[in-house]
């Protein structure tokens, strides 16, 4: 699975399906490794060669049928997947992410590409058709074409009947499916491990009854409740523009009355510069109040980097926007601002657990502090 949003989701999904459809499956990802049920660690999206195929061999030793990977655009550029027999590629969407490594965004593309090129004939190369650069993705590939969309003409369609907190209910190839994940870019991702699983030629009704019963990813629209409910508070790994923007959209579809949403947001150190203003203008754009304060500073001093996200600050939103260096402090202040039917979103880290600075990995889990926060 490749793209920038939605690729943990995705893998994650299928890994979870196959297993419920009765086969032992492994996972390479962001938040885990997977081999059946037993946990390995996982530091980067997609290990060095050598990684992937010593984690491959685990698998195929204990007996998996499927092996079901996270692909950074990294990994193609590095090679890190050269010689792997893919049995298939989805690719979910591309935006700006990054750009600290590529340098530009068609350069980023281009690493994207590489793993379509790369697929033999024998295997499917599955699009979302709503990315305008799907077709740039797959037209060099030897793998068999297909799509999956929302609002076009495709090979796998869906429409969504409902979206609401509790779920989606969706219409997937004329048969109703309910889902307890949130959010239309989640229709995408159930969409496109839905129509992989058809590609692997699985019973299409026992496909959609698994999908229906699935929980979502670790750190992905997760949601944490206050004494008697009446706050919300969302932990989310939205860390790029494009993931911010369409997880805040879909707390705005799902607010209900004059529910105000306040955003905890940050950038990380070392990495693309250039989104950091868009991070904080995506975050002034969507949210009633907005805190500014660290994520994984790694090297960079923490203070340096927020003062780069506050240059992208529109000034008719400079009195909503404080900036809080201490994370479990903004998490904190966040809390005490929210009223009863706020949402606070706790964006940039999901599922990770820890907060890195200066090379030291510090405990920290944006769940828990939120969760001790809320019920102050």
């Amino acid at each position: 699975v490749t793209g920038t949003n939605g690729k943990t989701t995705t893998a994650t999904l299928l890994h979870s399906l196959f297993t419920a459809l009765g086969y032992k499956a492994g996972l390479l990802s962001t938040v885990r490794n997977l081999i059946g049920q037993s946990p390995m660690d996982a530091t980067h999206t997609t290990p060095d060669a050598v990684a992937v195929n010593a984690l491959l061999r685990e698998m195929a030793d204990a007996g998996c049928d499927y092996a079901f990977m996270e692909v950074s655009s990294h990994a193609a550029h590095q090679r890190r997947i050269v010689g792997l027999h893919f049995a298939g590629g989805i690719f979910t969407n591309i935006s700006h992410d990054h750009l600290d490594y590529h340098k530009t965004f068609k350069a980023y593309i281009d690493a994207k590409k590489m793993f379509f090129d790369i697929l033999p004939k024998t295997a499917f190369a599955l699009v979302n058709a709503d990315d305008r650069r799907g077709e740039v993705m797959v037209q060099n590939t030897r793998a068999k074409k297909y799509t999956y969309s929302l609002r076009s003409m495709a090979s796998f369609k869906a429409k969504i009947l409902e979206n609401s907190i509790t779920g989606l209910h969706l219409e997937i190839g004329g048969k109703e499916v309910f889902s307890r994940l949130i959010g239309e870019f989640n229709a995408y991702n159930l969409l496109a491990a839905y129509g992989a699983a058809i590609l692997l030629e699985q019973d299409e009704m026992e496909t959609l009854t698994a999908l229906s019963r699935l929980p979502a990813a670790e750190g992905r629209f997760d949601y944490v409740t206050g004494p008697e409910g009446k706050r919300t508070g969302i932990v989310d790994y939205a860390h790029t523009p494009d993931a911010l923007e369409k997880v805040l959209s879909t707390i705005h579809q799902l607010r209900q009355g004059n529910s105000r949403i306040i955003t905890v947001v940050g950038c990380g150190g070392d990495r693309d510069k250039a989104k950091r203003p868009k991070m904080a203008k995506v975050a002034c754009d969507y949210s009633d109040q907005v805190v500014l304060t660290s994520d994984n500073p790694r090297t960079e001093d923490p203070e340096a980097i927020i003062a780069e996200m506050q240059a992208g600050v529109p000034p008719y939103a400079s009195r909503k926007v404080l900036a809080i260096t201490g994370r479990r402090e903004a998490i904190r202040t966040a809390c005490r601002l929210a009223q009863d039917e706020d949402i606070i979103l706790v964006a940039g880290k999901g599922h990770e657990k820890y907060q890195e600075t200066n090379g030291v990995k510090h405990p920290f889990d944006d769940k828990e502090v939120l969760a001790l926060a809320l019920a102050e």
